[in-house]
């Protein structure tokens, strides 16, 4: 077997595991084979990972003797739709799937939020195994059992909380990334550091360009410690009814530029968070939160790792408009009695809610970001 960390998400008899190490992929079947309830199981997936890994999950299941179907969806935020989601549920109910039966969701976030919503409610509600594909997906999405399509008054706003039975992220499958993805991702990693580990922000400032360029222990030990992390929050709170939303840090703006720019190749969810989260350090300087030097260091860092730090760098920057944007964050998830809520921070290591802070407090530091634009 595959030498790999596991972390325990404990949920009473809902908990699971999630297996982090290189080769996972090739195991799988030795793991999965002990959760069937009949040695069967549908992958779902998306042409590009399809590609590149379904045949080898697909050994790796017939090992076991699992029998198995897949459903191969396009590439895209657009599948996390009304149209995409009808589109993956009658595929499924065409295979005369069974409610006993798992869902293994094979790829990004999208495939995993889009696989886990549908196991919700299909047969009123059947269980999934994620196998994440995207360094994005291993140390955030896969994990925590938040599922969700999107609508076209924001991201994520149509889901429910279903958690999987197993999460496999296998760090060799970060390989077959584009530099691109793999940044978007790292974005992610970032976060964890920003909201609650100083001394791991401090690791990634002086690992992260390693983990890049594809030094597999560092991966390993990033994705494990994120997860770690993770899991101790979801266990405090399943359905983020507080500690869970600090996870959403940068995400208040991120989600209102990915509206912005239409779910689009123009901004991936990773870039979008990159920019939310030094616009939340900004923010929380300008509110007397944290000291003001704290924001150019966080800048630096995910410049330096190649990702967009401020708002000039998203294209199209120069067509945004506060007032748009604003509008946008007012569906944000978190908002409550008509209040924006954002995720912001005091030190690195250390974010708080706030509930306070007025509209024209963010319309002001956008304005100046834009103008640099």
């Amino acid at each position: 077997m595959t030498r790999h960390k596991t972390v325990r998400v404990d949920l009473d008899n809902r908990g699971y595991d999630i297996l982090v190490g290189g080769g996972l992929l090739e195991q799988a079947g030795e793991h999965i084979a002990p959760l069937l309830r009949r040695p069967f199981a549908v992958i779902v997936t998306d042409q590009n990972v399809a590609a590149r890994h379904l045949d080898t999950l697909k050994r790796a299941l017939a090992l076991k003797n699992i029998g198995c179907e897949a459903v191969i969806l396009p590439p895209g935020e657009t599948q996390k739709s009304y149209a995409g989601f009808e589109q993956l549920c009658e595929a499924l109910l065409a295979l005369k799937i069974e409610r006993r039966d798992h869902l293994i969701a094979l790829g990004g976030g999208v495939v995993g939020d889009l696989v886990g919503f549908a196991a919700s409610v299909l047969r009123r509600g059947m269980d999934f195994i994620q196998v994440p594909t995207s360094l994005l997906a291993q140390v955030d999405s896969s994990v925590g059992g938040k599922t969700a399509i999107n609508s076209r008054q924001g991201k994520n706003l149509i889901g429910a909380f279903h958690q999987p039975r197993l999460v496999l992220a296998d760090v060799a499958l970060l390989d077959t990334l584009s530099p691109r993805e793999l940044r978007a991702g790292y974005a992610e990693v970032v976060k964890y550091g920003l909201l609650g580990d100083a001394d791991f922000y401090a690791w990634l400032e002086l690992n992260g360009a390693k983990l890049l360029a594809g030094d597999l222990a560092l991966r390993s030990e990033a994705v494990a410690r994120c997860c770690t992390h993770k899991a101790r929050i979801v266990a405090a709170d399943e359905r983020e009814e507080g500690e869970r939303a600090l996870l959403n840090l940068g995400h208040t703006f991120g989600h209102a530029l990915e509206a912005e720019t239409g779910y689009s190749q123009r901004l991936l969810h990773g870039e979008g968070v990159a920019v939310g989260m030094a616009l939340a350090f900004r923010l929380s300087a300008q509110l007397g939160l944290c000291a003001a030097g704290l924001a150019p260091r966080v800048e630096a860092h995910l410049a330096g790792s190649g990702l967009p730090a401020r708002l000039a760098d998203v294209d199209g920057a120069r067509a945004f408009t506060p007032p748009v944007l604003l509008e946008h964050m007012k569906q944000d998830k978190k908002v409550r009695d008509g209040k924006l809520v954002f995720i912001l921070a005091e030190a690195i290591g250390r974010a708080v809610q706030k509930n306070d802070v007025l509209p024209q407090a963010v319309e002001r530091l956008l304005a100046e970001q834009l103008a640099a634009a």
